[in-house]
């Protein structure tokens, strides 16, 4: 997928993405991130020194959420504390493998949390195929909250297929709804759907409940769904 944009010297990348009917989920933009941050001014202004002194995110990044809030961003569907980090790293004037790197840096030494900014970033700036050590990374945690941001617009986008199917998979199990991945309409297909008929019918096995959401999606592929109880 190509993805082009440029960077404002003076304010937050805003760079076109996938659309949302064909890849399920609106991206906001870091104009509109910006806007939505409890201390705008504070987080602006960091962002300022990111492009001066690229170094400061380092001592920035990790503190964003005690200095600028944590919690819900209305309906952007962001955190607070990712929302800032996020911004800061689209502050960084490097681009391309040599930004994937930065990030591969801040991501490698940070928390959960910090983790999760990190790729919550990728689907704002520019790097590329660069990033997917990250997100293959973030496949393999068993913290369900990693696998889903790394099942984001960038990983929608880049992920290999059978890389794609196996997040989805891990997803499942850990209980997130399919309607919190990106890129499922697009990406999804009768292989996954086997593979999600074969989750369900261990469930039916087992006595427990099949999520609805996965009915459905299991129903629209009849080869797959032969092998799952009514």
């Amino acid at each position: 997928m190509t993805r082009a944009g440029s960077k404002d010297p003076e304010g937050p990348q805003d760079t076109p993405r996938p659309q949302d009917a064909a890849w399920g989920r609106r991206l906001v933009t870091p104009a509109e991130l910006l806007a939505a941050v409890p201390a705008a001014d504070a987080v602006r202004a960091a962002m300022a020194e990111v492009r001066r002194r690229p170094e400061a995110i380092r001592t920035l990044f990790p503190a964003a959420g005690r200095r600028w809030g944590r919690g819900p961003l209305g309906e952007t569907g962001w955190l607070a504390e990712d929302a800032t980090r996020a911004l800061l790293v689209t502050a960084l004037p490097a681009t391309g493998q040599e930004l994937a790197g930065d990030m591969e840096r801040l991501y490698r030494n940070g928390d959960s949390a910090e983790k999760r900014a990190v790729l919550r970033a990728l689907d704002l700036v520019l790097v590329g195929e660069h990033g997917l050590p990250m997100v293959h990374d973030a496949l393999r945690a068993n913290d369900p909250r990693l696998v889903e941001t790394a099942l984001g617009l960038y990983g929608a986008a880049y992920l290999p297929d059978d890389a794609y199917r196996h997040g989805v998979l891990k997803c499942v199990f850990a209980g997130v709804p399919l309607a919190g991945i990106a890129g499922l309409s697009r990406r999804g297909d009768g292989e996954l759907a086997r593979d999600l008929a074969g989750f369900a019918a261990e469930r039916v096995v087992a006595g427990r409940d099949v999520p609805d959401d996965v009915r459905e999606y299991i129903d629209r592929f009849p080869e797959a769904s032969g092998s799952l109880d009514a």
